[in-house]
């Protein structure tokens, strides 16, 4: 029983009868959605509402006064025999309190409906189908297979997978990419770092490229190569070395990358070559028809987007005057293609350095004759680590940037992915590694894990001392009688909803604070009320509500991509 759903609708049924009565003239259709929140304060009831604020203006009354209609009527429907449809029996009193808010207070039957509900759904509550099966690619990481992931690399794959996570639990139809950057200068570059490296190894001089890769992965590739070939590279032309370090190096750099993300427990349904863009003619086929469609126009020798006809600053060169492609090129090419797949929204998560590329591919997605508002673009800000209260900048390892595989090294990959995930991605995050490795309550996901832990440790001695757990709707539910109880389910009752908000606002860390939330009355819950050796009809209604925390902490940790041990 949704009883914040039914109540929603209720108070919604009566504003309109109030508008209605009061000013006949009144349209009440338009009476707003009904939002409830949780008061701050116990005393104010369950929930309340401003609705009666909100449409004081058109039923022109005080909002008091208003506010005090709309509870007569709940109430009226409150007093009724529970047996008449009318009726409301879970509704105990609607008080209204200062300008006009309503404030709810239920009776104690909800809570024990409420808990007998996600009893009976197990593992699956929170899932909906709010997603409508919408079509949705997420595409996250897409990292140039140039160097091993760093920091700013990590928090995209955890975000990227905990909201491909939450969007299937919600009720979208879900694929997850990985757009591989092996086309153009980076992974000429590449080639050239090898094959400096190797001429360097064997002895020869060897002039370093102005803009190639420094990192001790360079040297490690060319020795590879050297370990395995030898020197025989260095008997052919270097355009033809080149052209085997380029493909040894791109195959070497995409498989770390992989191993690093699959330790990292992210996983992809398509890894999608740029270069394969270019070799399919793929994007001469799409410059050909933005041309032949007017969205596209010469000038100078180069090929020009009318980008400016979308909402863009200026137009964008798509293919330079010499013939060689921007990477735009590719970029529109590639979101022609997810859109033609048949997906109905596309979701990009890119740094903080590809903000001001928003507006144009927009426009190639407008001009592609797609609706542009169906991508959607993420931006990840900074991540700053920290250790001892400084900023840590270098790896102690080989004094380049922390990696991804050194960051779960040094504090596991639990508490990466969490913290990662764990505020907006809009916010420059800071990652504090002493609070990360610590096993303390400060630790978030310690203290979330410790409580599903905490959880596994009562069934082991439920088991031991031969206590057989109720089967849901077995166990005599009102024995609950606690504020921590009542509390505790209450904080279960809103998950479905907090799915389905997160996964319509794409904000995975609302989970993370609500598994938080959850833990922390849990723990409360657990000092106070003792479960194993409790009377016996508390015992059994403490073990059901035992096993809805254990079922929800697990669903919440899955989709942050934490696990959830049994013991700690």
């Amino acid at each position: 029983m949704d009883v914040r759903e039914l109540l929603a609708g209720a108070v919604g049924a009566a504003a309109a009868a109030e508008l209605r009565g009061r000013s006949p003239e009144a349209d009440a259709a338009a009476v707003p959605a009904v939002l409830l929140e949780v008061p701050p304060q116990k005393e104010f009831g369950d929930f309340a509402t401003n609705i009666a604020m909100q449409l004081a203006r058109a039923a022109r009354q005080k909002p008091r006064v208003l506010a005090e209609g709309i509870a007569a009527r709940l109430n009226a429907r409150a007093a009724l025999d529970k047996h008449d449809r009318e009726a409301l029996p879970w509704l105990a009193e609607a008080r209204v309190a200062g300008p006009g808010f309503i404030n709810f207070y239920l009776r104690p039957d909800w809570l024990y409906a409420l808990l007998a509900e996600i009893a009976a759904a197990g593992a699956d509550w929170g899932r909906s189908d709010s997603g409508g099966g919408e079509r949705v690619q997420v595409e996250f990481v897409s990292a140039n297979p140039t160097g091993p992931l760093h920091v700013g690399h990590g928090r995209g794959a955890a975000v990227g997978s905990a909201l491909a996570n939450l969007l299937r639990v919600a009720g979208y139809d879900v694929a997850t990419e990985f757009y591989i950057n092996d086309a153009g200068n980076q992974i000429d570059n590449l080639a050239a770092s090898v094959d400096a490296r190797y001429r360097e190894l064997l002895g020869q001089q060897a002039d370093f490229p102005e803009d190639g890769y420094h990192g001790r992965d360079i040297v490690d590739t060319a020795r590879r190569i050297i370990d395995r070939e030898g020197g025989r590279y260095l008997l052919v032309s270097p355009a033809e070395r080149l052209a085997v370090f380029k493909e040894l190096a791109r195959e070497e750099k995409l498989a770390l990358l992989r191993e690093d993300l699959e330790a990292f427990g992210v996983t992809f349904d398509v890894w999608f070559s740029e270069r394969t863009l270019h070799e399919s003619g793929a994007i001469a086929a799409t410059c050909d028809r933005l041309k032949a469609s007017g969205h596209m126009y010469e000038r100078d020798g180069a090929l020009w987007l009318k980008s400016t006809a979308y909402g863009d600053d200026k137009d964008r060169v798509v293919i330079r005057d010499n013939g060689v492609p921007t990477y735009l090129a590719a970029d529109i090419a590639y979101h022609g293609d997810k859109f033609a797949r048949g997906f109905d929204r596309v979701i990009n998560i890119w740094g903080a350095d590809h903000h001001g590329y928003i507006s144009r591919v927009r426009a190639a997605v407008a001009a592609l004759g797609y609706d542009p508002t169906h991508l959607e673009v993420l931006i990840l800000q900074m991540v700053n680590l920290y250790q001892n209260g400084e900023v840590v900048k270098m790896s102690k390892r080989t004094g380049q940037g922390v990696t991804l595989a050194e960051l779960m090294e040094e504090v596991g990959r639990d508490a990466a992915r969490f913290f990662f995930i764990m505020r907006s991605t809009d916010s420059q995050l800071d990652f504090d590694l002493d609070l990360a490795k610590s096993r303390t309550n400060e630790n978030p996901v310690f203290y979330i894990q410790y409580a599903h832990a905490r959880i596994a440790s009562i069934f082991r001695q439920a088991a031991e001392a031969g206590i057989a757990v109720p089967a849901a709707g077995e166990a005599p539910l009102d024995a609950l009688a606690t504020e921590y109880e009542a509390d505790l389910i209450k904080k279960l009752g809103d998950y479905p909803e907090e799915v389905a908000a997160a996964a319509r606002e794409r904000a995975p860390h609302h989970i993370a604070r609500y598994a938080h939330e959850v833990a922390a009355l849990f723990h409360s819950f657990y000092n106070q009320c003792r479960v194993i050796g409790a009377p016996p009809d508390a015992q059994a209604a403490r073990l059901t509500l035992a096993a809805a925390v254990r079922d929800t902490l697990r669903s919440a940790l899955a989709i942050l991509g934490v696990d959830a041990p049994e013991r700690m």
